[in-house]
C-alpha cells in the first residue's frame, strides 16, 4: 500500500504573508485631472485658455466699472447746486492732509440754506482760477478763516464787524449749511463760504497780498506723535500764508491743546516774517472780537486751558 503524500511544508509566517498579499477589495478608481484628460486635444486646451482669458477680462471690466461709479459718486454734490464732493478733483497732487473730511447728517434747515444761499455766498475750491476778492466782497478787507466748525463764532464775528469780509473755509457740509443759515438770519452779508482744501485756496486761488488777516481757531491737534506732520501750523504753511498776507495783517490762532499751542508759538516765533504782538513773546489774552464758543465753554468747564496767539505779518526785508 502506498504511503499518503504529505502536503508541502509551510515556513513560519508564510500563511500570514499570503493572506496579507491577497486583495481584500477592488482598488480605488483613480480620476484623471481634466487638463490631463484633454492633453491630447489641442483644440480643447485652446478653448479652456480662451474661457479663462474671457473671465479675467470680464472681472477687470467689472472692477473698472465699480471704480468709475465710486469716482462719480465722490464728485457728485450731495445737494444739486451746492458744494461739490471733491472740488479739486484729481488735477492737484495728493498730499498729507491737515484735515479729516467728515460725513454726518444734514438737517432740513441746513439743507434749505445750502440750496438757497450756496449759489450766492458759496464757492468751491477747485484750484482753477484766481478769486477777485474786491469784487467778491464789495471792496471790504478780507480775512481768511480756516476751519469754522458749525459756524456760530464766524457768524457772530461777521455780524459784529460788517466792515470786514470773512472768507470761511471748511469741508464739513452740515457746518457749511449752518453758517450760511446763521449769517442769513443775522443779516451778515460779509461772509463767503469756501468748500475744500485751504492749502489749494492759498496756493492756487489767491493773489499775493490779497488777505488782511488769517484766523485758525481750534484746528485738529492730531495728538499722536506719528500724526504731528498733519498739523496745519507748520513752517511750510506759514511760508505760503505769508505770500498772501499784506504787511501788518493779523494772524490769530487759538487752541485748547497745550502741546499744539507750544508748537504754534515756537514756529511762529521762529519765522522771520511774523512778529508776536505780545511784548513778552508769549500767548495773548482772548481778544474781544473772538466769541467764546459753546465748544470752548465746555472745554473750560472741564479745566482745559485755551491759548490765543496774535502775530502780525512783517514787511518783506529788502
Amino acid at each position: 500500500m502506498s504511503e499518503p503524500v504529505n502536503p508541502t511544508p509551510k515556513t513560519p509566517g508564510a500563511e500570514a504573508a499570503s493572506t496579507a498579499a491577497a486583495p481584500t477589495a477592488p482598488a480605488a478608481r483613480t480620476e484623471v485631472p481634466a487638463p490631463l484628460a484633454d492633453a491630447g486635444d489641442p483644440a480643447a486646451g485652446a478653448r479652456e485658455a480662451e474661457t479663462l482669458d474671457t473671465e479675467a477680462r470680464d472681472a477687470e471690466a467689472r472692477r473698472e466699472a465699480s471704480f468709475e461709479r465710486q469716482r462719480r459718486l465722490r464728485q457728485e454734490p450731495r445737494f444739486p447746486g451746492g458744494p461739490a464732493a471733491d472740488p479739486a478733483g484729481s488735477h492737484h497732487e495728493r498730499r498729507i492732509r491737515s484735515f479729516q473730511p467728515r460725513r454726518s447728517r444734514v438737517t432740513a434747515g441746513q439743507e434749505d440754506a445750502l440750496q438757497r444761499l450756496w449759489p450766492k455766498w458759496g464757492l468751491d475750491i477747485d484750484g482753477r482760477r484766481i478769486l477777485d476778492l474786491p469784487t467778491l466782497f464789495d471792496g471790504l478787507p478780507v480775512v481768511l478763516e480756516i476751519g469754522f466748525g458749525m459756524g456760530e463764532a464766524t457768524a457772530q464775528m461777521a455780524a459784529e464787524d460788517p466792515g470786514t469780509g470773512i472768507l470761511a473755509v471748511d469741508v464739513h457740509t452740515p457746518g457749511q449749511g449752518n453758517l450760511l443759515g446763521l449769517a442769513d438770519r443775522a443779516g451778515a452779508t460779509n461772509v463767503r463760504v469756501a468748500n475744500g482744501d485751504a492749502i489749494i485756496l492759498l496756493r492756487e486761488m489767491l493773489a499775493p497780498g490779497a488777505l488782511d488777516g488769517l484766523r485758525v481757531y481750534f484746528p485738529d491737534p492730531w495728538p499722536k506723535t506719528r500724526h504731528h506732520k498733519r498739523r496745519l501750523i507748520q513752517p511750510e504753511f506759514l511760508d505760503l500764508a505769508a505770500q498772501r498776507l499784506k504787511p501788518g495783517a493779523l494772524v490769530h490762532c487759538a487752541t485748547d491743546w497745550e502741546p499744539y499751542a507750544e508748537q504754534m508759538l515756537d514756529v511762529l516765533t521762529a519765522h522771520p516774517l511774523y512778529e508776536n504782538t505780545q511784548a513778552d513773546g508769549g500767548y495773548a489774552p482772548r481778544p474781544a472780537f473772538r466769541p467764546l464758543t459753546r465748544f470752548e465753554g465746555q472745554g473750560l468747564d472741564k479745566g482745559h486751558l485755551v491759548h490765543d496767539l496774535l502775530f502780525t505779518r512783517r514787511a518783506d526785508r529788502t
